[in-house]
């Protein structure tokens, strides 16, 4: 027989519930830790990947009414890869788009983010898709076009110690700031450092070109895009080394980052990520881009109709910006675009649609918008009729019903009902919109309009709310 003391009959059923509570506690990790690496699951699973990046003149802008930019343009790509759908989100503000993706918020942080050892310990870093180094933007004398070149370079700071003393503004919560302040250090102290949370890099270039300011950090990538809007700046001072620019994503999304890499280490090799990169950052035609009225970031327009979109989109108590997104996926804004069936102007209205809103000026875009307007606003109305009392569903239909007719949506929705689906959820009927393609499905007897090629209006609708959504990013709603 085993002889126990007292103080070991009390520690062993104490050590074994410890042990116990160990277990338990392991299996739970275990049970939890799926979920948490499982990142890329999640994504495919919702049909959908979260992207964060910001609103410049490289990452993410509308021209002509068109989404574009390197980020963006990458997240594209990525999503495609994926066979997913992107959603962007902006966040102005550096620490908000970090706690963005550690709260679960997004899937990829994608900014020119540089690999920094304080951001590891915040998000984890994908492999790198490009380098770059920074640079101090600084204006040049105001009669540097009669300098010689050995003139202009006496006028200009090229040593890094020369900024000792001086005032260098930077945006919050960027690796710019931790670099000036290690550089201040570095040469004994003396660099004033302004950091502005409301301010991107190029607002700030933007403030060194009119001398509001007198010097800002940016990376030379962006910056070299920069000095061909404003060629009175210099961007030819590094204050770095290279570094690596690479996407943040969760920490625990282990699965998502292996995918990521694999995808940008072949990317990279690719003749398209050449193109992409080129377009963005080695483009003559920038300049002309960021001087353009529909360059949306600095003029704030979408197209030369805004003013009329504004007005009629009122009429029918829709956002402007959707209208605008309805009238490019229609028309690109041409106001005389004409298609194979005889869909005429702006919002392409067949010549029953005009005759009927009494338009005999066909090539008046005041007058295509008008007649558009309400032939919207009479679909709106028959689709409330059905019982679509949510707003937001009920502009999905009305978008089906001016692509594809409304006759074909109350089919897809009979055939809903046939089935088991729910007659008012756009999600709904637009599969079975698709099946109206099938002869099982158009030659139902609940189907009265027979044929549809469906898979036009899905994307027809998909795309409207996309670009939408795009809109709404960058540009204000009044």
């Amino acid at each position: 027989m085993i002889n126990l003391s007292s103080a070991s009959k009390f520690a062993f059923p104490f050590v074994f519930l410890m042990i116990l509570l160990s277990l338990v506690s392991c299996r739970k990790e275990q049970e939890e830790a799926p979920e948490a690496v499982n990142r890329l699951e999640q994504i495919k699973e919702r049909g959908k990947l979260v992207g964060i990046t910001d609103y410049n003149s490289t990452n993410y802008f509308i021209y002509r009414g068109k989404p574009m930019g390197f980020q963006y343009d990458l997240l594209k790509r990525y999503a495609d890869h994926l066979d997913v759908e992107l959603e962007i989100k902006v966040y102005k503000d550096m620490d908000r788009s970090f706690k963005a993706i550690e709260e679960g918020e997004a899937d990829v942080m994608a900014f020119n983010l540089a690999v920094t050892e304080a951001r590891k310990k915040r998000v984890n870093f994908t492999v790198p898709y490009a380098q770059t180094r920074q640079v101090l933007v600084q204006r040049k004398p105001d009669d540097w076009r009669s300098m010689t070149r050995r003139e202009l370079e006496r006028n200009m700071l090229r040593n890094q110690l020369e900024l000792k003393g001086k005032v260098v503004y930077v945006r919050a919560n960027s690796s710019y700031e931790q670099r000036l302040r290690n550089l201040s250090e570095e040469i004994g102290g003396g660099i004033r450092v302004i950091e502005k949370d409301d301010y991107s890099e190029e607002q700030l270039i933007s403030l060194v070109a009119r001398g509001e300011i007198d010097y800002t950090i940016c990376d030379e990538n962006v910056a070299k895009v920069n000095s061909t809007y404003y060629p009175n700046i210099d961007v030819k001072t590094a204050i770095s080394f290279p570094q690596n620019l690479a996407w943040g994503v969760p920490r625990q999304a282990d699965s998502l980052l292996n995918n990521v890499n694999n995808w940008i280490r072949s990317f990279k090799k690719s003749l398209d990520y050449t193109l992409v990169y080129n377009k963005y950052f080695r483009n003559r035609k920038s300049a002309r881009i960021y001087k353009s009225d529909y360059y949306t970031i600095s003029s704030g327009k979408i197209s030369p109709y805004d003013d009329l979109i504004k007005k009629y989109s009122d009429e029918i108590d829709w956002d402007w910006r959707l209208l605008a997104s309805l009238i490019f996926q229609e028309s690109r804004f041409k106001p005389n675009a004409q298609s194979w069936a005889g869909a005429y102007g702006l919002m392409q209205l067949m010549p029953s649609v005009l005759n009927r809103f009494e338009v005999e000026d066909k090539s008046s875009p005041r007058q295509n918008i008008r007649a558009g307007v309400a032939f919207l606003k009479w679909l709106d109305k028959q689709v409330k009729k059905l019982g679509i009392d949510d707003r937001n569903q009920r502009i999905k239909f009305v978008l089906a019903s001016y692509n594809v007719g409304l006759g074909h949506v109350l089919d897809a929705r009979r055939l809903a009902e046939k089935y088991g689906g729910d007659p008012n959820k756009w999600d709904v009927i637009k599969e079975y919109l698709l099946k109206k393609s099938n002869p099982e499905y158009y030659n139902d007897e609940v189907v009265y309009y027979g044929y549809c090629r469906g898979i036009e209006t899905y994307n027809y609708v998909d795309q409207i709310m996309d670009r939408y959504q795009h809109y709404k990013n960058i540009i204000p709603a009044g």
